[in-house]
Order: structure tokens, then sequence, then C-alpha cells
């Protein structure tokens, strides 16, 4: 044996016993691939969310390391945003969930024309929120093709206002969020095992019984997941509520303050702790929600719901 195969003996047996003792503690090799992700992961979010937490409490203008959160809940015009944003925000996630749940149980067999109609429905996602915008300002505004239907039938005498106002950023809402979770929830019944109706159905069960006694409580789980990503998409409106809404008034949501505070009057540290208050409400929904789903339903949900 050669004096250089000798010298490589021990630092090949540390290095083994090193890997022996990581797997003892259930680490392989495998995990160490998540070790990118996990940098991405603490340098694009932990660092600007720890960065952003900790300039909120440096107030521009002094006043102790709260005052930015006291001039936010102090003044009613910035403080009623958050009233705003949920009006918007909680309506478009529930309609987009009860929407795509009917839709996705007919659509997760097999029938003719299938793939067509799902692509149909998930085509919003390519258009983007600016597109979206501008459909609805061609289609449902003061002389699009709706009112001039209306009018020119004499059901009503003026214009009906369906943008620049809430309707406006509710409907983009609703088009741009509907693509995300009909996919999901079509993933969700997907996982379900279909030999579970068939067996209440040899017993008589009717499909509104199999529906309501399998299928919903199996796909409970799926839909609070769905509701949760549809929600946090639609709470962080911005471009809707500039280009269909009414951003002075009735859709002045709270990521409009933010940005007014950050690029308008310059007070980083404000506007950090209006982001701040954004997702300190976004987490509250997010675990009113998960207790919903744990006493709802527990166990297994019998596939990827």
């Amino acid at each position: 044996m050669s004096a250089t195969t000798k010298a490589q003996m021990p630092s090949t047996r540390s290095a083994s016993t090193w890997q022996h003792r990581l797997a003892e503690r259930g680490v392989d090799r495998r995990l160490w691939l998540l070790l990118p992700a996990t940098i991405f992961v603490l340098l694009l979010f932990v660092y600007p969310f720890l960065y952003g937490l900790s300039l909120s409490f440096q107030p521009m203008n002094g006043g102790g390391v709260l005052a930015n959160y006291n001039k936010f809940f102090g003044d009613a015009y910035q403080r009623d945003t958050i009233a705003t944003t949920l009006k918007i925000a909680l309506p478009a996630a529930l309609l987009n969930v009860l929407a795509a749940v009917p839709i996705a149980f007919r659509l997760r067999g097999r029938f003719r024309g299938k793939r067509l109609l799902t692509t149909i429905l998930v085509v919003p996602i390519t258009l983007g929120t600016v597109l979206t915008a501008q459909g609805l300002l061609n289609y449902l505004g003061p002389t699009g093709w709706f009112n001039r239907v209306l009018l020119d039938l004499h059901i009503v005498d003026n214009p009906i206002r369906l943008t620049n106002n809430y309707w406006g950023v509710f409907f983009s809402l609703v088009i741009t969020g509907f693509p995300f979770a009909f996919l999901l929830v079509l993933s969700y019944l997907s996982g379900i095992d279909p030999t579970l109706e068939r067996a209440a159905a040899t017993l008589g069960a009717s499909k509104a019984q199999r529906f309501r006694r399998i299928t919903l409580p199996l796909l409970a789980p799926g839909l609070a997941t769905t509701f949760l990503l549809t929600f946090v998409l639609a709470f962080s409106v911005f471009p809707s509520a500039v280009l269909v809404g009414n951003p002075a008034g009735s859709t002045r949501v709270i990521s409009l303050a933010a940005y007014q505070a950050a690029y308008e009057q310059y007070d980083y540290s404000y506007a950090s702790a209006i982001a701040m208050v954004m997702g300190v409400v976004e987490l509250v929904v997010v675990a009113v929600v998960l207790l919903w789903r744990s006493r709802l339903y527990t166990g297994s949900t019998g596939g990827k719901g």
C-alpha cells in the first residue's frame, strides 16, 4: 500500500463516520439538495421580512418605536384600508372557490372536449391584470357593449357603473383568481378515491348524500387551502384597484396605502409598518380558516386534499 493511500484512509474513515452520524439523526445526502432552496428563501423572503420589520420600528420623524403603527391606526383614512381590502378580497376568494367546486367536480371525469374546456377556463392566467382590466373597461365600461345593449333594449336609461368602483375590482379578482382556484380544486378532487363514492352508491346513497357525506369532508382541507391561496392573492390587489377601481375612494386598499407612503411620501419606515400590518391581517385570516378546517374534519384526506 502506498504512502498516499495510507494518508487518505483516515480522512475517508472520518468522512464515513461523519455521514453515519448524520444519518442516525435523519440527515442524508438527499437533504443537502434542499440547501440551495433554503438559501434562496433566506435571501429573498426571510431577510427582506426581517429588514422590513426592523425598519418599521425606526420612524423617520421619531416618536418612539411604535410611532408608525400609532400613526396608521390613529388615522381613520389609513385604518379603513384594512376593512376595504377585506371587503374586496374575502368575497372574491369565496366566490372563486364556490364556483370552482361544481365545475371541477364535473370535469374530473372523462368526456369529449374536456381538454378544450379546461384550457378555456385557465386562459385568464395568461392575460395578466392589465389586459383583464382593459377588457373590463371595454366591455363593462359606460360605453362598453354591455351598457350599449342595455341602452338599445331600453332596459336602463343610464349606463350601469360596473367599472372604476368596487365592482370593477371585484370582477377583475374573480377573473384572474378563478383559474388558480379551479386547478387546485380539480387536483384535490382527482386525489379522492372514486371507489368510496361507488361503495356508498351500492348502499343506496344518492348523489347529494355522497357529495355531502364523503366528497365534501375529504375535500374540506383542500378547499381551505385553495381559499387561503386565492385570498392572499386577492388581498394583495394593487393594479386592479387603480385601473378599474376608485383608488382615492371605495377601492383604496392597504397595498395602495403602503405604495403611497413609500413612493409619494418617501417614508419607507411607515410603508414597512403598513406592510407588516398587511401581513398580520393575512395571518389572522389564515389562522381562522385553519382552525375552522381542523374542527370540520380531522384525519386522512384520502388523497391530495
